[in-house]
């Protein structure tokens, strides 16, 4: 990394929050009880992605007309099974990435969450871990704020601008899928893969991403030789 990183946008679930697969599961079954079937590598493509589209994509694949019927019925699914998958089991930061957080943020770089997930769905998975804007982020994105969610780049842009970063060379951006690593390099930023999700190596690679790390709380010391 030439540039030194003002900026670090991180995926959630499965990448800063451990929320046991759970978003996986809502998903497959979401379009499962609509009748089509879900193949993983479809899954697996799609994951990342703003969940409506991910719905209409995967209906269609499965052998499903994607109307707009069936596709708000499977979101409204999805959000029903997430919210039981969660209240089973808790989700929780991943180990280590607090204070992974709290240590890039003292480095003076700053943190924000992009997502998948709508403002119905991040916001409260975020107030139930107890993470909030200016404790212990710097801002969060979510599908809700733009036009279009990954791998288009509006997430990275948006976080740019509600952090004050105006250099896309000083962004780094991180999450768990293939879609990730495809928002982060078409948004220009320095692009990492990481392995706290379902996604594998080559995966993640073959996307395209700069660097393949174990997890966020890796990041720091991958920032440390420009701090």
């Amino acid at each position: 990394m030439k540039a030194p990183i003002e900026l670090v946008a991180l995926d959630m679930a499965g990448t800063t929050i451990d929320d046991g697969g759970a978003v996986y599961e809502a998903l497959r079954g979401a379009v499962e009880d609509a009748g089509a079937a879900v193949a993983q590598d479809d899954l697996q493509v799609w994951m990342g992605t703003d969940k409506v589209e991910a719905i209409t994509n995967l209906l269609r694949l499965g052998g499903l007309e994607p109307t707009g019927e069936r596709v708000t019925a499977g979101f409204a699914r999805f959000r029903e099974r997430l919210q039981e998958a969660y209240i089973q089991a808790p989700p929780t930061p991943i180990a280590g990435v607090p204070e992974a957080l709290a240590e890039l943020r003292r480095r003076g770089v700053k943190v924000a969450l992009t997502t998948g997930f709508d403002d119905a769905v991040a916001h409260p998975l975020l107030a139930a871990i107890g993470w909030d804007v200016g404790g212990v982020v710097d801002a969060v994105v979510t599908t809700s704020d733009v036009a279009a969610g990954r791998p288009a780049p509006y997430m990275i842009h948006r976080a740019m601008e509600r952090t004050g970063v105006r250099d896309v060379r000083r962004v780094l951006a991180a999450g768990d899928t293939a879609v990730d690593v495809e928002a982060a390099n078409n948004a220009g930023a320095v692009s990492v893969g990481v392995l706290t999700g379902k996604a594998a190596p080559d995966v993640l690679a073959e996307a395209g991403a700069a660097h393949v790390l174990g997890g966020v709380v890796d990041l720091p010391a991958l920032l440390l030789p420009q701090r």
